[in-house]
């Protein structure tokens, strides 16, 4: 039986929560992560939602202006990209590893970084 989902999420993101804790197991930081990505994707339905009843422009004092949920809808996208990114789970493209296998972890710092003419 797999874990139990956030509570109050959206079915988008009730999608996300099972499709990858019914395929993988996850470490208590992984799970942390994908917590953070179902609430955006959440937030994000919800975005959308405010954005197709009141369309992509709206009216302000300074005049017409994008829809101040679109403006967030944006960089809710980054912030989940980043989000399942740090998740590092597999694509499932033909010719990556095995759909069942975890990528390989980095450790450590990538590379030593200088300034030229400094000591």
């Amino acid at each position: 039986m797999s874990e139990q989902a956030p509570e109050g999420i959206g079915e988008a993101a009730r999608r996300l929560w099972s499709s990858v804790v019914d395929e993988f197991e996850l470490q208590e930081h992984e799970r942390t992560l994908l917590v953070e990505a179902v609430r955006t994707v959440d937030l994000l339905e919800r975005l959308d939602a405010e954005v197709r009843r009141d369309g992509p422009m709206v009216q302000s004092p300074q005049g017409l202006r994008a829809h101040p949920a679109a403006v967030e809808s944006r960089q809710q996208r980054i912030a989940l990209a980043r989000l399942v990114a740090a998740l590092r789970l597999p694509s499932g493209e033909e010719g990556d590893q095995q759909a069942s296998a975890r990528p390989q972890r980095r450790v450590g710092a990538r590379g030593v970084y200088g300034i030229r003419g400094a000591v």
